[in-house]
């Protein structure tokens, strides 16, 4: 099965979760919150970085369920960056 490449803004919301969910744990080590989640910590690492820009679901509430968060505020966070995102090519239209 071959994966159609991700868009850019796929990558950005990627970069933006994992950058979300790194704030979120805090000072507690990336062992610590991987092991409660049930998953590697080289799987967190990815996500964190942005590597692996589109985790499964189960995995997100598995993380996010043991950072204290809720999948809805994850995902209205996550939405302000398609938001963004959309509205930089019809200001710049707008501009031109």
């Amino acid at each position: 099965m071959v994966r159609t490449p991700l868009t850019p803004l796929e990558r950005e919301r990627g970069r933006h979760l994992g950058l979300l969910l790194r704030q979120a744990r805090g000072e507690r080590s990336m062992a610590e919150i991987a092991a409660a989640a049930g998953i590697s910590a080289e799987t967190l690492r990815k996500i964190e970085t942005g590597r692996a820009p589109t985790p499964a679901f189960f995995t997100i509430a598995a993380l996010v369920g043991t950072l204290g968060l809720t999948l809805d505020e994850l995902a209205e966070r996550c939405a302000a960056v398609t938001v963004a995102e959309e509205a930089a090519p019809a200001e710049a239209g707008a501009a031109a």
